[in-house]
């Protein structure tokens, strides 16, 4: 986990850029975004993991492009919903430890939606491999 020193030091925004050198620098933020989400969350970690060994497995049990394409995509789509769901988390945590009800949604509705990204898989992977 991140220290708590760290993550309560104030920091200065970044300088602005332009062209390309503002593609390299959010290439770089991006890859410290994910850094630090698999370094905090454990489901971060688990659906990399899971990543890992089904997107092969759905390249090769695809039947042609598109359903490669549909197997594998869903599985992304699954990390992406858990990144934001993990910054809208941080984001919560940020403002304050203390209970609050409306903390409490916030973080249910961010976790419904990975739910249901991970039911979208389940669909997608049974339609595709066990249906038809």
């Amino acid at each position: 986990m991140i220290e708590a020193e760290e993550s309560t030091k104030t920091l200065k925004p970044p300088p602005s850029k332009k062209g390309l050198a503002r593609l390299i620098a959010a290439a770089g933020y991006s890859a410290a975004g994910i850094r630090a989400a698999f370094k905090s969350e454990e489901a971060v970690r688990m659906e990399i993991a899971a990543f890992m060994v089904l997107a092969p497995l759905g390249l090769w049990l695809g039947d042609g492009a598109i359903e490669k394409v549909l197997l594998v995509s869903c599985l992304v789509f699954v990390i992406v919903v858990e990144l934001l769901n993990t910054g809208i988390e941080k984001v919560v945590d940020r403002v304050g430890k203390d209970y609050h009800e409306l903390s409490r949604v916030a973080k249910d509705i961010g976790s419904a939606a990975v739910f249901i990204s991970l039911g979208l898989v389940i669909f997608t992977w049974a339609m595709l491999l066990v249906l038809f």
